[in-house]
């Protein structure tokens, strides 16, 4: 028995550890989703997801709508205590853990809305103390069950129901108080306990979808009204198909609660049950009536009500309605009990083309008109205004936009005679042009004429405004003074640069998003003395450095004027490289924005080193060294020339026994001593026997043999060319001597050049001159004299011949090698 028990534990081990391992592998292939911007939301919709994804752990919003989640496990948002706001809509989520959301303790939005949960589970909801809305709806559960709603003390929204909620129990939604808006889609209800709602007041708006309870069981209905009709409450009641009396029966709940806001949204109604509502609240102290989506049937039949009181009606609102068989419709003035009441009346997207000029008289308490987005003309509106009498002399706002209208100066003469005209909006019609003259209401504040095709405006625009809308033309200019302007609104125009500011001195908030603009600077913005806000995002901006300083200080507050607009709408289109790049995160370097100081700077920088370099090169005496290269290499090119023009041979270029290089202050030691013991024959030769030894050499000199008009290096060059030996009558006076310098390295290039064989030169010391008396630069000479052996001119004159004979001999060995 022991061993058995033994073998059972150990495979309850094997199991659990198998499903850890197991749970473990799926938490490793839980998916990412790096869709997470600057403000820490996190979008994850629409990824195709299976299982709720990894985000940082700082997220504050995370949108998991429309993918394909069926399950949210108990660690699936670990971690994410700062979560605001959680949306799983669109899932199919059937299944979820009791603690999955435990952590969540600053969630304050959670939707949970179309899936597939079948029923509610209170535990979700125990540790979110700080949600505030909470939306359930479309889900398939039946009921709520136990009281699901009981620790949410600061919910503020419950959205819940769908097609599958047949029952609502008393106690349900026990713990709700003080909720501002509650929405209830129960259209296929069954079954209602009387107070279910009852526990919530105060309620700030409820919305209900009660479509069978008002078809098949108005007791329900009833019952339903009653819970949360209260006077201050707005009631919208959606999905209702009103055709009788009967239907009609559960608003009786309503007028009884002298409810004051009623709307009727997606509704199929007749004539009739029209009637009956009328009848149900008479002398309810009604003063809003909405009705959206409705489809309208019968023949306009209103008689019955026409003793009905609705004195208490301030507002009247019709949107989308379809009048079928509109033609078989009576005339409206039988409703001129009801049309005399209102102050404020909406009639949009109705396809209304006309109302009468005599229905229009009946308005006579009218302060308010909106007829948006329906199909008036110039003809029809000048008919609705009786030709401009007046008619409607009350009339503070009129909105007749998005209609079939085309002249500017008719509306302009319809509405003149209105003197209590405030706010008029014309804007979505097919205006081209305005005319030059204009003559408005005095009391003109407000004009709208955004969204035409305007290309410029004119003098027609009156002066007393203080906001105008020209967004949406095409206007490429605007120069109209207005003085007491405080708005202007001119986004989606065709704008290359800011209006000037002095025409409108009083002007406080100006938008100019989605134009042409390609930059503007703070220059711009002070002509405009009161200007506070700034909207001038999504413009083609050309990213130069001021800009990018201007508009970067802007979004950090600085200046007198407020960027309002969000900073991700500044984008740079140029330069290229930065095309695409927002303005705020752009970063321009030194070099792109202050050139000329940089080009300042760098020449200054190079001019500096230019100059050290200089310095340095002189001291190194490189100048002088490229300027006797230069001079070689241009005398060696004349002297390849002279080759050409003379092939005889190299003993035919022979001319002379020897080159003198002598500095020109040793001219006196040259042509008194050594020209005429070289050049004139001795008698008395110490060799008689060598003829050689005795006989006149002749010499090269430079003031006697070069020729004049050729270049001085041409000549030394030359001279070398055609002398078997070069000597250098070497003093401190040579040392100093340019010339004498370039006759030396020429004669060292001539030497290695391959054109003079063995020791082309000589040496001869005038004065004692020792190798490191000689400066360092004089690189060839110092070279020369440590490889070639020189002779000195002796200070004894007894000495002289044996200086004589070794010159001679020196001079003579280029023969013998011959």
């Amino acid at each position: 028995m022991g061993q058995s028990t033994n073998s059972y534990l150990a495979l309850l081990v094997l199991l659990l550890s198998l499903g850890w391992a197991q749970r473990s592998d799926t938490d490793r292939k839980r998916p990412s989703c790096g869709r997470c911007d600057l403000q820490l939301s996190c979008d994850c919709s629409n990824g195709g997801f299976i299982h709720v994804p990894l985000v940082p752990d700082r997220a504050l919003t995370l949108d998991l709508s429309f993918n394909n989640i069926t399950e949210v496990l108990a660690d699936d948002l670990t971690g994410h205590m700062s979560l605001r706001a959680l949306s799983l809509h669109g899932n199919r989520l059937a299944v979820i853990h009791p603690s999955a959301f435990d952590c969540l303790w600053s969630l304050e939005k959670l939707d949970l809305s179309d899936n597939r949960l079948t029923d509610i589970n209170y535990k979700w909801f125990t540790k979110l103390g700080a949600l505030q809305q909470l939306n359930l709806l479309d889900n398939p559960y039946s009921s709520l069950g136990s009281p699901a709603f009981q620790s949410l003390v600061r919910l503020r929204r419950l959205d819940f129901g769908g097609p599958a909620l047949v029952e609502l129990k008393r106690g349900d939604l026990l713990g709700l108080t003080e909720l501002e808006e509650l929405t209830m889609h129960a259209n296929n209800l069954a079954r209602y306990e009387s107070g279910a709602l009852a526990d919530m007041w105060p309620l700030g708006r409820v919305t209900l979808s009660l479509h069978e309870p008002f078809l098949t069981n108005t007791a329900l209905a009833s019952a339903v009204l009653a819970d949360v009709s209260y006077p201050n409450t707005p009631l919208v009641l959606e999905d209702l198909h009103l055709v009788g009396n009967e239907s009609i029966q559960p608003f009786k709940e309503t007028a009884k609660r002298r409810i004051r806001s009623i709307t009727l949204r997606n509704l199929s109604m007749s004539d009739e049950a029209i009637v009956d509502l009328l009848i149900v609240t008479d002398g309810v102290p009604l003063t809003f009536l909405s009705m959206e989506d409705i489809t309208l049937t019968g023949e306009g039949r209103w008689e019955r009500a026409s003793w009905t009181d609705h004195r208490g009606v301030d507002e009247f609102f019709v949107q989308n309605i379809v009048v079928l068989d509109v033609f078989q419709f009576v005339s409206f003035l039988e409703l001129k009990f009801l049309l005399q009441i209102p102050r404020k009346v909406s009639v949009l997207n109705s396809q209304v083309f006309v109302i009468p000029c005599l229905s229009a008289r009946l308005l006579v308490s009218m302060q308010y008109l909106d007829l948006s987005d329906n199909l008036l003309t110039d003809l029809t509106l000048t008919e609705m205004l009786c030709n401009g009498d007046g008619t409607l002399k009350d009339l503070r706002v009129l909105n007749i936009s998005g209609n079939i209208l085309k002249s500017v100066s008719t509306i302009n003469r319809l509405v003149a005679k209105l003197s209590k005209l405030t706010h008029l909006d014309i804007s979505r019609n097919g205006y081209s042009s305005m005319p030059q003259g204009c003559s408005w209401p005095h009391t003109l504040r407000h004009l709208n004429i955004s969204g035409a095709k305007l290309t410029t405006i004119t003098s027609c625009l009156p002066t007393t405004l203080e906001v105008l809308d020209l967004s949406n033309n095409g206007l490429k200019s605007f120069v109209l003074f207005l003085p007491v302007l405080r708005e202007l609104h001119l986004s989606g125009n065709k704008f290359l640069s800011l209006p000037h500011g002095w025409l409108f001195p009083n002007l406080q908030t100006l938008t100019i998003q989605s134009n042409t603009l390609n930059m503007f600077g703070n220059s711009d913005l002070q002509s405009y003395r009161r200007l506070q806000s700034l909207q001038a995002g999504q413009n083609k901006f050309v990213c130069s450095c001021d800009f990018v300083d201007f508009l970067q200080s802007g979004f950090k507050g600085a200046g007198d004027v407020s960027i309002t607009d969000r900073k991700e709408s500044y984008i740079c289109d140029s330069p290229l490289y930065l095309q695409g790049e927002p303005v705020g995160q752009v970063s321009l370097s030194i070099v792109e924005c202050h050139q000329v100081l940089f080009v300042s700077v760098s020449c200054g920088v190079a001019l500096c080193v230019a100059l050290l370099l200089c310095f340095v090169l002189w001291r190194l005496h490189a100048f002088w060294y490229l300027k006797m290269t230069w001079a070689w290499i241009k005398a060696k090119r004349s002297s390849k020339r002279r080759r050409k023009r003379d092939r005889t041979g190299a003993e035919a270029l022979l001319s002379f026994d020897a080159f003198v290089s002598y500095s020109e202050r040793d001219a006196s030691w040259v042509e008194n001593f050594l020209v005429p013991e070289l050049e004139e024959p001795r008698e008395n030769a110490d060799d008689s026997s060598n003829p050689r030894s005795s006989r006149s050499l002749t010499l090269c000199l430079h003031k006697r043999d070069f020729l004049p008009g050729y270049w001085i290096m041409d000549n030394i060059m030359s001279a070398m060319e055609r002398s078997r030996r070069t000597i250098f009558i070497l003093s401190q006076n040579f040392v100093e001597s340019d010339w004498c310098r370039y006759e030396l390295d020429f004669s060292h290039f001539w030497l290695f050049d391959g054109n003079a064989g063995g020791e082309a030169a000589i040496l001869i010391l005038l004065e004692p001159l020792s190798k490191d008396d000689i400066p360092k630069r004089f690189c060839k000479l110092r070279k020369l004299m440590s490889s070639t052996t020189y002779l000195e001119w002796p200070q004894e004159e007894e000495r002289s011949g044996e200086f004589w004979k070794s010159l001679r001999e020196a001079l003579r060995l280029e023969e013998e090698d011959e």
